[in-house]
This record gives C-alpha cells, sequence and structure tokens, in this order.
C-alpha cells in the first residue's frame, strides 16, 4: 500500500491488556500495513502506512484502545518506513 507513514506512541496501560492484538485487528480492518511493538519502557509503538483518512481513524482508536487499556497520552509523527505488505504483531 502507498500512503502517509505515521508512528504513534501510545502510553498509558497498554502492556499485557491485548493492546497490539487489537491495534493489528483494527488496522487490517482500515487496510492498514506497517507494525505495532511493545517498547522496553512500558509504551507501544506503532508505525502505520495509509491514506489520511484511514491513517485519522486509527489515530481515534488509539486515544481509546481495547476495553482493558487506559490510554493516557498517543504521539503522532510522521515517519518514514520501509513499504509493509500487512500489518504485524513484533
Amino acid at each position: 500500500m502507498i500512503g502517509n507513514c505515521y508512528r504513534f506512541t501510545v502510553s498509558g496501560t497498554v502492556q499485557g491488556v491485548g493492546f497490539r492484538y487489537f491495534t493489528a485487528m483494527k488496522a487490517k480492518e482500515l487496510d492498514i500495513t506497517g507494525y505495532v511493538r511493545n517498547m522496553a519502557t512500558g509504551e507501544v509503538e506503532v508505525v502505520a502506512i495509509g491514506s489520511d483518512k484511514k491513517l485519522n481513524e486509527l489515530s481515534a482508536w488509539l486515544r481509546k484502545g481495547p476495553r482493558l487499556s487506559n490510554v493516557s497520552e498517543v504521539k503522532m509523527e510522521a515517519a518514514i518506513a520501509p513499504p509493509f505488505h500487512d500489518f504485524r504483531i513484533s
């Protein structure tokens, strides 16, 4: 997929609550490629490539997160990433 690329850093209670799994499901639903991974800081990193509309939808979803999460902050910055053919959990 060709599109814009953004890096999201999600803070709060976002590890051990299924955040990566549900983020991957949402990204696949939105036809977004990239990856999601836990960081040593306790945050979750999401690198996503897609249309502005779809990335905005993902951003709004990340601010809410899955039921067991408690998101306190989402940082979003433009990024450069190699092309991805799917969305992966790392």
